[in-house]
């Protein structure tokens, strides 16, 4: 048997294979280290950023200010949804899913005061920078969870968070140990989604 340690390139693919959505009913009560937050943020900090924008921004809510915004985005859910079509749960929902967690984290996009990128690559470059925050929970065994939705991704929220007109909340993430240990995934094969041109 090999006593070889395992490469760089082993432990990255362990990692990014190991990587789960754990949402946060899933979730036990330990708080996460701040130390713990500030590397994950770090290393958000390190995605790939055409024009040198860097236009992810980062909300960490942890504390009583998590209750406050459950309160804040089931009221927004409330205001912009006819009574007719609103789930009463959907509240009480946004608001266990922030006490719940350890951290939330409101993610959004600045917006280029030129525009000369285009939009679109700036939304992607915050989902790397997000990627590179996921890998890192998942490193320390502390599971994560992206959710979107329109409380979420509404103007009021943008506005809530002092981001300007043309700036974007792209979801909130959740961070905390997971309860029940680490959930197990699959991929069907890459070689199924990927054509090879030579000629």
């Amino acid at each position: 048997m090999s006593t070889e340690s395992p490469s760089t390139v082993d432990i990255l693919r362990r990692v990014i294979a190991g990587r789960r959505s754990i949402k946060p009913s899933e979730f036990r009560e330990d708080p996460i280290p701040d130390d713990m937050i500030h590397d994950m943020l770090n290393n958000a900090n390190w995605a790939p950023t055409h024009g040198m924008t860097e236009p992810w921004r980062f909300f960490v809510f942890c504390g009583d200010a998590r209750r406050r915004l459950g309160e804040f985005l089931a009221d927004v859910y409330d205001g912009m949804t006819p009574p007719e079509l609103r789930k009463p749960a959907k509240g009480d929902q946004l608001i266990s899913n922030a006490c719940r967690s350890s951290h939330v984290i409101a993610i959004a996009m600045r917006r280029q005061v030129s525009e000369k990128i285009p939009e679109l690559e700036e939304i992607e470059a915050v989902a790397c920078a997000v990627q590179n925050l996921h890998l890192t929970a998942t490193a320390y065994g502390i599971g994560g969870y992206w959710s979107s939705g329109a409380a979420i991704c509404s103007s009021a929220f943008r506005d809530h968070l002092g981001l300007g007109e043309k700036d974007r909340v792209l979801g909130l993430f959740y961070l905390g140990y997971p309860a029940n240990g680490w959930p197990q995934g699959s991929r069907t094969p890459f070689k199924d989604k990927v054509t090879w041109l030579h000629e």
